[in-house]
């Protein structure tokens, strides 16, 4: 059955071939208007949201299908304890493809062991969210025309933000890339993103605390918001939330034609001063997530199938070995099995959240 989970189930090609069709769908919408017909999306959102359940809800409609769902935990059973597994089992019976986001790390790749219908993970607590990667490349095809050759600065919060997870992933694959890791201490980018996706291909990165300094050699820059729901610490927040902010100055030290992305929402690290600068594409870029929204759609209900999520099919059990990440899916959900897997330097993570354990 399709399923995306990890932007690594598509390959380059795919998602070439995705961002094609997209850039067809904006040219063309007459075209797709009835292509659901007669097919529902259900929207399974126990975290806010709100450009990534309402441009999945927009793209169903664009195509001429119909949307149900619910828009938070306490609107569910979940807020009884029903399990995820038990919550697709039943909506996939109402359903003929789901968009699932989840404070809880591995959760929609929980849901797509036990659904009857496509899944498509809209987020999963800080660990991967695919459909914002495919919206970003979208975007940057878009305005730079290319994906190869690129250098790539992402600032902020590398450590929980899943966007940044993601997008290093699926550009990693693409020839000519660099990676400017733009971040303090506290929020670098987790060592197993940096050991999979840039160390073992040889992706060139270098990583600063300093945007000023690298700004100039920048062709792409991706900001993040500082999250705060993934703070235990409410201190350590406030020291660390404003601690990058683009404004008018800064862009000064930027090239003529480096473009400015964020996934969006901002709260304080982008200035309101630079929204109408050309490079600034943030509010493009929410623009494109319906569209590549709806040739994703679109794709998983073809017979067109999705490989597998590779660390659960090569994972294992081993006895008295438990996930120790508080925001993985096994921390409540007690019923479920705790798989693992070993990464290519030899260090045992969980299969759901990618925790070295």
């Amino acid at each position: 059955m399709n399923h995306l989970i990890d932007i690594l189930q598509l390959s380059t090609q795919e998602i070439d071939e995705l961002v094609e069709k997209a850039k067809d769908i904006i040219a063309n919408p007459e075209a797709y208007a009835h292509k659901c017909d007669g097919k529902i999306l259900a929207t399974l959102f126990f975290e806010p949201s709100t450009r990534t359940r309402l441009s999945f809800e927009s793209a169903m409609l664009s195509l001429g299908g119909k949307v149900l769902g619910v828009a938070s935990a306490e609107s569910s059973s979940a807020s009884k304890g029903e399990t995820v597994a038990d919550t697709v089992r039943v909506v996939s019976c109402y359903s003929d493809i789901i968009a699932m986001r989840h404070p809880k790390e591995g959760a929609p790749l929980v849901a797509s062991m036990h659904s009857l219908v496509p899944v498509i993970n809209a987020g999963d607590g800080g660990h991967n969210h695919p459909t914002q990667t495919l919206t970003d490349l979208l975007t940057i095809h878009r305005e730079m025309g290319r994906f190869e050759n690129l250098t790539v600065g992402l600032c902020g919060d590398l450590k929980f933000g899943r966007t940044v997870h993601s997008l290093v992933a699926a550009m990693s694959r693409y020839t000519g890339i660099r990676f400017v890791l733009i971040s303090p201490e506290e929020l670098k980018l987790p060592r197993y993103v940096k050991d999979e996706y840039l160390k073992k291909p040889g992706v060139p990165y270098t990583q600063s605390t300093s945007l000023e300094a690298v700004m100039p050699e920048l062709d792409v820059l991706y900001m993040t918001r500082v999250q705060k729901e993934r703070f235990s610490d409410a201190a350590e927040y406030e020291r660390l939330k404003n601690v990058y902010v683009l404004d008018e100055e800064k862009l000064k030290l930027a090239k003529h034609d480096m473009i400015v992305m964020h996934p969006l929402p901002r709260v304080g690290e982008i200035s309101a001063d630079v929204d109408d600068d050309p490079r600034c594409c943030y509010f493009e870029q929410t623009r494109c997530g319906r569209f590549i929204r709806m040739a994703l759609i679109l794709r998983l209900l073809s017979d067109i199938s999705e490989p597998d999520v590779k660390r659960m099919s090569e994972s294992f059990e081993e006895n008295g070995r438990r996930c120790g990440n508080p925001r993985c899916i096994t921390s409540c959900e007690q019923e479920l099995a705790h798989r693992f897997y070993t990464d290519a330097n030899g260090i045992v993570r969980c299969a759901y959240c990618d925790t070295g354990c």
